[in-house]
């Protein structure tokens, strides 16, 4: 049924509810949606999108219960909405996914296109089941240090124009939750994202390649990077094809903490993470990369956060996965690490592991470093600095249980 909805007040969790006056509404249980958990509603849910994609846009509105789907495609101009109590819950079933005639490759569960104006809200919950494919991700990786098993992501948008993500849990994901690729104008606000501690390459939020990004007020307790920005290629027309994020009063519990990389080629620049939290990740900011996939990264500007019990506060290395002991210069290429300008202020933190470690490359320095009112309490080793060039410590005070707190290597840092 198809329906103009009336005018409606606008007033706390309604905003998320109500659609706007005018707005068509393609409610998936008038499609046949059984919202029972168990029957496949695939077809109802994706009939309800492809007729408000040719529309020209309108909502998608999920009530309250739990739509079992196959992987689905969102269109142009539309609002997905969950109701209070309304899961979108992806299948168990791994042939669901597969890709005809591509051994090894899947789909994902929700994706989209070349759209402009998709918006994901509401008060329900999108669930990708991943219980099913964690137990055979992490044996992969136990087997394969730092292998990642192919499995799904759940929600990948590519090349949309107007993304906002607003109000939903998002949850178990197979592998990645959220990844814009190439989008202009992403907003993620007051969304949940959740998974296991130890779930495998779980990250929550992952912008590749994308412009003007805004994160905030969200809860981000995941199994991997809380948040990672990427940038794996170089963009036409554009110095740098992941520039304008910012993340603001967000939650960061167990995770691997506030990334940039490790895919850098196409350069990120303009990046803040202001009024933030973290408790219990892995890491808390952190730039990594290394020779083979490297990049320019710069104007990364971190104030007012808090860390309690990470394993690390800082650690911006173009050394990954490991940081050797020693390094001989090799020759600068296309995909050489360069960091440059980067400044955390008002930092506090407590660390499981070491304070943390800025270290560049002997061929490629990180420049222009401003650590101001830092303060980090380390239960092992202190804070690296290695191959660093105009560095300034303004009111830092790293405390370590072994060792120095500071420990510097081809770098001389200005100390206020």
């Amino acid at each position: 049924m198809h329906f103009l909805i009336l005018p409606a007040l606008f007033l706390g969790s309604l905003a998320l509810t109500t659609p706007a006056v005018g707005q068509q509404v393609f409610n998936v249980r008038d499609a046949g949606a059984t919202g029972d958990g168990e029957t496949l509603d695939t077809t109802a849910i994706q009939k309800c999108l492809n007729d408000c994609g040719q529309a020209g846009g309108g909502v998608v509105l999920l009530p309250a219960g739990t739509y079992l789907s196959e992987p689905i495609k969102i269109r142009t101009k539309t609002t997905l909405r969950l109701e209070r109590g309304a899961i979108l819950l992806a299948t168990g079933d791994r042939s669901a996914f597969e890709r005809d005639n591509e051994p090894g490759k899947f789909d994902h569960f929700l994706t989209g296109k070349d759209l402009e104006d998709v918006t994901i809200e509401g008060e329900g919950t999108i669930d990708g089941g991943g219980q099913a494919w964690w137990v055979a991700a992490e044996a992969a990786r136990q087997a394969k240090s730092g292998y990642t098993l192919p499995r799904p992501n759940l929600i990948v948008l590519t090349r949309v124009k107007n993304l906002t993500v607003r109000g939903v849990t998002i949850q178990n994901a197979p592998k990645f939750h959220f990844v814009p690729t190439e989008c202009d104008g992403v907003l993620v606000e007051d969304a949940t994202f959740l998974a296991p501690e130890r779930a495998p390459n779980t990250d929550a939020i992952d912008p590749s390649m994308c412009v003007d990004v805004v994160v905030r007020r969200c809860v981000i307790d995941v199994g991997d990077d809380n948040i990672a920005v990427k940038s794996g290629k170089r963009a036409d027309g554009r110095e740098f094809a992941a520039h304008g994020l910012t993340v603001t009063d967000c939650t960061f519990k167990h995770g691997h903490g506030m990334s940039i990389g490790s895919e850098t080629v196409g350069g990120v620049k303009d990046v803040v993470v202001r009024d933030c939290t973290f408790e219990n990740t892995v890491n808390g900011i952190r730039i990594k990369s290394d020779r083979k996939r490297g990049g320019t990264v710069e104007n990364l500007t971190c104030e007012n956060i808090t860390m309690k019990n990470v394993a690390g506060a800082i650690t911006i290395t173009s050394y990954y996965p490991k940081i050797p002991a020693t390094d001989e210069p090799q020759p600068v290429t296309k995909t050489t690490p360069k960091y440059r300008n980067i400044t955390i202020r008002n930092l506090t933190a407590t660390s499981t592991k070491d304070a943390g470690f800025l270290v560049g490359l002997p061929e490629s320095p990180i420049e222009n470093v401003l650590l101001e009112n830092v303060t980090i309490d380390s239960q092992r080793a202190g804070l690296e600095i290695r191959h660093v060039r105009g560095v300034v410590l303004r009111n830092v005070n790293v405390t370590a249980a072994k060792g120095e707190p500071l420990v510097v290597g081809d770098a001389e840092p200005v100390i206020d």
